[in-house]
Parts: structure tokens; sequence; C-alpha cells
């Protein structure tokens, strides 16, 4: 899969890093540490050094409680970072936003790759009555179709209510696929991700991290977004700056689990962890 100027082997067994790089006020992990420009590309270029594959930049927090800004102000905010990242490195971007809008500006200014955490379904959940689409601009799934770039298809739901599991959120995923092809976005472009901390308790992350393998049967590539996630905190009682041991586990499940993608904040040990980690199960 070719995401901006870069290659993705995804049908070899090699997991990639995706680097987090939030220019939010209240971000769960790094509120306001990036929200300034000289601060952005300063870790964008740490970031890049490191060894991350590609950068997810977000402009809203999505943290349980977060607050909502306008479409105007997420847009500014995500494009002008964007911008002027592009300039300076070579690294595809990807863009974490559920509005249609903010997604659209974004993509038409350079992005390469679209992040949605409610997997085209946002349209269907929230739009009113007799309307197909929250926004003026048409669905999540029909802007990322326009642009025809690769998309990381999240699973999510408005409450944490399962009868079972692993094969909800499986036929979730499913459908969300569906979706996106009915918009015209064909399946070679779709990544999943399993939506860890999004609609789920704090169990049911458990269940999802224990299961990895599980997640094959959909035959598209794999990207897990665990890092500093509340399950790490509530299982080690730790609080967000300290929970990288508990996400480097994660990522070596991953691997172990032949996942695609990281998405993870801490780059440069998470890299080191997945050279190790794809060595030793290299030798089985």
């Amino acid at each position: 899969m070719k995401i901006g100027i870069k290659e993705f082997e995804f049908e070899k067994r090699h997991t990639y890093v995706m680097g987090i790089l939030n220019v939010t006020p209240d971000s769960f992990s790094d509120g306001g540490k990036f929200n300034r420009m000289d601060a952005a590309l300063y870790h964008t270029e740490e970031m890049v050094l490191q060894g991350a594959d590609i950068i997810d930049i977000g402009g809203e927090s999505t943290r349980p409680g977060y607050q909502k800004i306008s479409v105007e102000e997420e847009t500014e905010r995500v494009i002008s970072i964007m911008e002027a990242v592009k300039k300076r490195f070579d690294v595809p971007i990807s863009v974490d936003t559920y509005k249609a809008p903010v997604m659209d500006a974004a993509l038409l200014a350079g992005g390469d790759m679209a992040n949605d955490i409610w997997g085209f379904r946002y349209d269907s959940l929230f739009a009113k009555e007799g309307e197909a689409s929250v926004w003026g601009c048409g669905t999540m799934a029909e802007v990322i179709a326009k642009h025809q770039v690769p998309v990381c298809v999240m699973h999510n739901r408005k409450e944490a209510a399962y009868q079972n599991l692993l094969e909800e959120i499986l036929s979730d995923l499913e459908g969300s696929i569906q979706i996106g092809k009915a918009a015209g976005i064909s399946e070679d472009r779709m990544i999943l991700d399993p939506g860890i901390g999004f609609g789920k308790t704090y169990q049911d992350n458990l269940k999802v991290l224990a299961s990895l393998g599980r997640f094959h049967r959909l035959n598209l590539p794999l990207l897990l977004a665990a890092s500093r996630k509340s399950v790490i905190g509530l299982t080690l009682d730790l609080p967000v700056k300290e929970r990288e041991e508990g996400t480097l586990v994660t990522t070596v499940l991953a691997v172990q689990n032949g996942w695609n993608m990281v998405r993870v904040h801490d780059v440069e040990k998470s890299v080191r962890a997945i050279k190790m980690a794809e060595k030793i199960f290299s030798a089985i």
C-alpha cells in the first residue's frame, strides 16, 4: 500500500510505527506540549529521526470528557502544522479527525492518509432523521473516496454494550468496510483498528488485546493504537506519562500476532522493541 511517498509492504511480516503528533491543548497524554508550531516541528523531527514511518496529526482531543472545538478551529490547527511538516520532512502524514469537513480540507492540502475513529459510522449514528450526513460536504466515506487516499478504519460504539464482544467488533468492522466500499473506497486502501479505549470497558480492552490473532479473519492490514491508554493506566495504576512499559508490551503483542502497524507516543522505544521482537520471532 502506498501512503504518500512511502510504500508500506504489509504482506511482509513487519510492524511499522505511526508516531503521534497531537496539536491540541487538551490531549489526554501530551496536551499543549506540541500545539505550538516550533514544538510540533521539533517533535516531528525527533520522531522521524527515531524511525517513525508515518506521522498521525490530530487537532482535537478524543479523550473521555474532551472539549469539542469548531470545524474551523480544528481545520486551522491541523492544516497549518501539516503544511509546515510536509515542507520540512519526507514522511507520510495521516490526518486524525472524525469531522468530514476537516478531513476534506486536510486531504486537499496534502494529507496522505485518513484516520477515522468512527469507521465511517459517525454520519449514520449522529445525522438528523432523514439526512445522510452530519456535514454539508457529504459523509466521511464519500470525502475519503473523493481524495482516493488510504484510510485507517477504527472500531467505535456509542456505548460499551456487547453480547459477544469479539464477534460484534469484527462484524462492526465488516460493516464499516462495506460502507467504505459503497462510497468508492477499495479494500486495498483500508487499514483496520479495533479501537482500544473507544466504546469498550476495561475488561473489553484486555480481551481485545488478548485476541489480536482473531482479527486476521478480515484479511486487511491491522493497526494497534494502545499507547498510554487507560487499559494500561488502570492495570498498572500509573498516570499517563508513566505508561511506556505497558505500551511496549502491547507493541510486542502486535509483533507477535503479525500486526502491521502500531500508533505510539514513544517512537524510539517502540522501534527498538519491534526490532528485538521481530528478531526473536523470526527464529521460531
